[in-house]
Formats: C-alpha cells, structure tokens, sequence
C-alpha cells in the first residue's frame, strides 16, 4: 500500500527539483528523503525521477504519478479540514511582512491569531518585497504580505489592502505656492522607499523630466528611518498617509497640497498553492478581514 507521506515527499522533491530543499521544507534530513522515494519506486516498479547534476525532474511515468499525488493529497487536505476544529492550529507559521502593514494593521492581525490560534507560534520576518518574495519561493517563509501579487504559477494571491501615497513634509517648510508643483518639490531631497521597489521605481520616473533640476533622491528600506528624515525636515517623504496618521494628527508631519498623481500601493497576500496550505488559508482570511476594517480598500 502507498503511503500518502511518500507521495508527499515525491511532489516536493519534484516541485522544488532538489532533495535537500525538500528535505527542509518537510523538516527532515536527506537520506529520509532518499529512503522515500526509493520505496516509492521499490512498490511501483518504476523509476520516478531523473537525477542529472544538481537539477532534479519527474521522470514520464513520475509526471502520471505527479498527477495522482497532487490529487490525492488535496482530498487528503480537504478531508482533514471538514473534520478539524479551526481553533486547533499548532506549530510555527513563518511570516514575512512589508514594512506599509507593519505600520498599519500588523499588531490587530496578530492580536487576533493570538486569540483564535493560541498554540500556533508565528515568526515574522519584516523585509522590503523583492526580498520576501524570493524566501517565499525557496520555501524559507509560509505566508507574505507583499506590494503586488505573485506571478509565480506555484502561488496564490489574496489582495487585502490599497493604500494612497502623498508627499509628506515637516510644517515648517514654507511653500512658495499651492498646490506645489513638481518644480518646486524638486528643490528638495526626495525620501521614499528602498530600491528595486515600485514606489522607488515610481518616484525616480516622476522626477526624471528634463525640464526638472537634478533630484536628490534619498531610499531606504526602513520606514521608521524615512517617516525620521522627513520629522526632521531633511527632505520630502513620499509614502503612504496611513503609516504616519499620529505624526499628522499631532502636527509634526503635514500632507503637502499638490497635483501630482501618485499610483497606490496595493497589498497581496502570497503563499504557497500547495494541497497542505490549509493553515496559510486561515491567516490570510483573517488578515483579509482585518485589512478592510483598517479602510485600506
């Protein structure tokens, strides 16, 4: 008789072309990993994979069977789910986390899987996207809250969240005219997000008119560090309203009247489109819900 844990390990291996990946994505060492699939050849009869150099791949007859696993593990998944209770998630969920949610919603979404998954442990690991994007791929996160969706095929999407973007500076910056146009922005130090970002591609895009003088244009990968610099006077910040509500509220920052078009930032959920993702599913339905209470939509 099959066992469904060497079908398991025969779709990772064949998902992520490498033993060892597999073997960190299912918390065991290589040669379980080996041991697997050979008794899963061993019954079947067959040869399900061919290993040349470092590049892992299903074999024809490993494609059939890729086929079958990946439906019988989702019956599997779906079955477990009809009979689990939902408040019984265990284990460790890794997190990675765009800064723009970190500032927004991030403490109320975990606030409240504290309270609807007590023995479920969280790591969240808090990174521009590109970055986060990548762990994901190779397996080094479960769930991401990012900028944009995934392209990926092997990923699912869930959009939560759409914020503005406005040009915010200290008070004491006197405008020589309002709205203020792009001219006179330029005069100063532009803050925004790090680069290989969309709103630092954005950003740079606006300010490379030749009719404008030089921009100064100042990244970094730390909001704190951009919402710092702009308290400060040191330049123009160019984020989101959202992430400095008590900064505008108490008068340190001001929204800067202008007509220049921004594009917003839209926040997706990304994980894995794996059978067994069951417990990423659960979070981002909460954090789906969490999200629009914000007014992030």
């Amino acid at each position: 008789m099959i066992d469904l844990k060497a079908l398991e390990t025969f779709l990772w291996v064949a998902e992520l072309g490498s033993f060892r990946a597999a073997a960190n994505k299912l918390h065991t060492t290589q040669p379980a990993i080996s041991q697997r699939i050979a008794q899963l050849e061993a019954e079947l009869g067959t040869r399900l994979l061919e290993r040349e150099r470092r590049i892992v791949t299903p074999t024809p007859r490993g494609r059939t069977l890729l086929a079958y696993a990946e439906k019988l593990l989702a019956l599997r998944a779906e079955m477990l789910e009809a009979f689990s209770d939902v408040s019984s998630l265990r284990g460790v969920m890794r997190i990675g986390v765009a800064e723009t949610i970190v500032h927004t919603w991030l403490t109320r979404f975990l606030k409240h899987v504290n309270t609807v998954h007590p023995h479920l442990g969280l790591e969240i690991e808090v990174d521009i996207t590109p970055n986060l994007r990548d762990r994901l791929a190779s397996q080094e996160l479960d769930l991401a809250f990012v900028l944009g969706p995934s392209t990926l095929p092997t990923m699912e999407n869930r959009e939560l969240c759409s914020y503005p973007v406005a040009f915010v500076a200290s008070p004491a910056i006197r405008w020589k005219r309002q709205p203020v146009p792009l001219e006179e922005l330029a005069t100063f130090p532009i803050i925004t997000f790090s680069r290989n970002t969309h709103p630092y591609v954005a950003v740079r895009a606006l300010f490379s008119r030749h009719d404008l003088p030089a921009v100064r244009l100042h990244a970094s990968a730390s909001l704190s560090t951009v919402v710092h610099m702009a308290t400060e006077g040191l330049g123009i910040a160019v984020i989101p309203p959202a992430i400095v509500t008590s900064e505008l509220a108490t008068g340190r920052l001001a929204l800067v009247e202008t007509r220049v078009a921004l594009p917003d930032l839209p926040f997706f959920a990304v994980w894995s489109a794996s059978a067994d993702n069951g417990a990423a599913r659960q979070l981002v339905e909460i954090a789906t819900a969490i999200a629009q209470e914000q007014g992030g939509m």
